[in-house]
């Protein structure tokens, strides 16, 4: 045996252990639960209808549509297929992206004020 170090015996576990209130599993399920239904409400049911409207708004998009990509660049659509659009930045400068990098549909107009 280590000297300075008492040993600990195992105590009869019924008599020590203490009785759960409300009970005992019943509470544990129920803050699990709880908990799930906080993640679903603050997180994931936000972030699916962003995604929802995100869609949307890359399905509606058509020729001509004032648009601001995830870079920051604004363009007008000038040509685009099932994954990709052109968009006319300037005067004989036309670039390409993916269709998701589309973040916003500017009004119509609004590059010509700028």
């Amino acid at each position: 045996m280590i000297p300075f170090i008492s040993t600990a015996h195992a105590a009869d576990a019924a008599a020590t252990a203490p009785a759960m209130p409300f009970g005992g599993e019943f509470v544990n399920y129920a803050i699990l639960i709880f908990f799930f239904g906080v993640f679903y409400l603050m997180i994931w049911r936000p972030q699916a209808k962003r995604a929802k409207e995100h869609r949307n708004l890359i399905s509606a998009l058509t020729k001509g549509d004032e648009v601001v990509v995830a870079g920051g660049m604004l363009g007008r659509i000038a040509d685009m297929d099932e994954q990709y659009i052109t968009l006319k930045i300037s005067e004989g400068t036309n670039v390409r992206f993916q269709r998701q990098a589309v973040t916003q549909v500017l009004p119509k107009g609004t590059i010509k004020g700028l």
